[in-house]
């Protein structure tokens, strides 16, 4: 889930120092803005590993905007006889009125995770636990709270180096305490506690934000537009639906004809190329990472799909035997090469205990239901395979880029799926996600190619070529997507796909690792 936040993002001091000015004046009109009228609470979270950037970034919100106006808790222990008060009094006490900035720091999310993570509770008084913030959460979002959540991570080697740092500069080594070093040696508890945390809480009224904490400047600025963004939507959307009236005359006129102008006022710093910095850093994501030039000899494929299409065969008859159902599912751009791969599975399947389902829109039957429903429908008894040509990531992908679902209905679908797997992990259903890549030149080389080919000509559409215009987007969405719902029971597998022959290969290695791993066999 975290490998999002681990891609070594970073923007140059004196793209920073250019920048900072201008983010910092809009933040500050925006918070005068929702200070005057008054419509509605911020509400913002930071959480995440220690050394992370947490309290250096509320610092810094604090210096950018009005302290008049803004609200900082945190809480390290219990003072105040909070232990003698239910958990969630001293939160409630705390939360920001109409019109102000709260932040909060080891809030929450902090107790339930330290718990689990020592061992001091269980997984179901774990699960208990995250429910009961959800609801609430939920009661103030419904009450008209914008609430923005900051997971600030760093890699396990990050954390050391950020820990070293602080220890050896005098003015910050008393922040360093043997806890943080006590957390450090137990870093993969805390990740695994973590993945759980944002997975059962990230929902459409409070979404997480998972901030790679390595550079202080990006970690700041990604922060920062996050906040500027939402509020400035949030106004727009309030005053356009005459929120603004109820604080009175002055207020109103304010916003007459103002609709869209806080969400125009960003749009046009960022057109300014305040935030060209920015958007590099963030144009890097989980797929700029993958070696998109691998290739397998044809010699050396044809040897490789032999061996593991026998395996798989040997593989499949045990899972049949035991009683071990599987799910494969694959997304990708339009040809990639989705159903090629598919293909070279079958062929080490029984027909009999197999079946592979391609979707596409929605049906009128099926969009009167839930969008899960209709994968729900097609889940495999036990000792059959399943394949999902496209799958349920269609309402985090295409309908979040065209805009088929609302940003709340694409939003809280993470927790939705991750709940959904859960399940099927839950059964002992072995689930394989892949999405297979490639770029945007061998795209159009395999376009043209399909056009030019009688018996391919047919999967070739208009749509396909309206999709290359939004690559951008979906690619953004695919790092999304990869960050909310890639989680060590249910992880995605990255494939190259620009050489069919390499990616059919790690398709096949993909499976059956993980089929042996279930079945208890060995790897070889």
């Amino acid at each position: 889930m975290f490998e999002t936040a681990e891609l070594g993002r970073t923007i140059a001091k004196a793209e920073f120092k250019r920048m900072a000015p201008n983010l910092r004046q809009e933040l500050l009109e925006l918070q005068d803005t929702l200070h005057k009228s008054k419509l509605f609470p911020v509400i913002l979270v930071f959480a995440g590993v220690d050394g992370g950037g947490k309290g250096e970034t509320v610092s810094l919100l604090n210096a950018w905007m009005d302290p008049r106006w803004l609200i900082t808790r945190a809480y390290d222990g219990d003072g105040d006889g909070d232990w003698s008060r239910p958990e969630f009094w001293k939160y409630w006490r705390d939360l920001p009125p109409r019109g102000r900035i709260g932040m909060f720091l080891s809030a929450w999310y902090s107790r339930p995770m330290l718990d689990r993570v020592f061992e001091r509770t269980d997984e179901a008084t774990f699960v208990n636990q995250l429910e009961r913030i959800v609801g609430f959460e939920r009661a103030l979002a419904r009450d008209g709270a914008l609430i923005l959540k900051f997971w600030m991570h760093l890699s396990r080697d990050a954390q050391e180096n950020r820990l070293k740092n602080l220890e050896n500069d005098p003015l910050t080594a008393a922040r360093v305490t043997e806890r943080d070093w006590e957390h450090w040696r137990i870093y993969d508890r805390f990740i695994g506690a973590a993945e759980q945390l944002v997975s059962r809480t990230n929902r459409g009224i409070a979404p997480w934000t998972v901030v790679e904490g390595t550079d202080a400047n990006y970690r700041a600025v990604t922060v920062s537009t996050i906040l500027r963004d939402a509020i400035a939507h949030r106004l727009d959307d309030m005053e356009s639906k005459g929120g603004a009236s109820k604080n009175g005359p002055a207020a109103k006129k304010k916003s007459k004809g103002g609709k869209n102008k806080h969400r125009q006022a960003a749009a046009a710093s960022a057109a300014a190329g305040n935030a060209s910095a920015y958007q590099d850093a963030k144009s890097i994501t989980v797929l700029s990472g993958l070696d998109m030039a691998q290739r397998l000899e044809k010699h050396r494929y044809k040897e490789r799909l032999l061996d593991l299409q026998a395996r798989l065969h040997r593989l499949h008859l045990s899972a049949k035997t035991k009683g071990v159902s599987s799910v494969l599912l694959f997304e990708g751009p339009d040809a990639a090469g989705k159903g090629g791969a598919i293909r070279r599975i079958n062929e080490a399947l029984d027909a009999r205990n197999y079946q592979v389902h391609g979707f596409s829109a929605p049906t009128e039957e099926e969009r009167a239901q839930h969008y899960l429903w209709r994968f729900w429908r097609r889940i495999p008894r036990a000792g059959h395979v399943t394949i999902f040509d496209r799958s349920w990531y269609g309402r985090v992908l295409v309908e979040r880029v065209e805009g088929f679902a609302t940003e709340d209905e694409w939003r809280r679908a993470y927790a939705e799926i991750n709940d959904f797997e859960e399940q099927l992990n839950d059964a002992s259903t072995v689930l394989v996600k892949y999405w297979i890549h490639i770029t945007e030149d061998e795209q159009l080389a395999r376009f043209k190619l399909r056009e030019k080919t009688p018996y391919k000509r047919w999967k070739l559409t208009d749509e396909d070529w309206r999709n290359r215009d939004r690559w951008d987007d979906y690619e953004e969405a695919v790092n999304d997507m990869v960050q909310y719902t890639s989680t060590s029971a249910a992880p995605w597998t990255l494939v190259e796909g620009n050489d069919k022959r390499f990616a059919r290969i790690r398709v096949l290695e993909t499976y059956c690792q993980r089929l042996a791993t279930v079945l208890g066999e060995s790897q070889d």
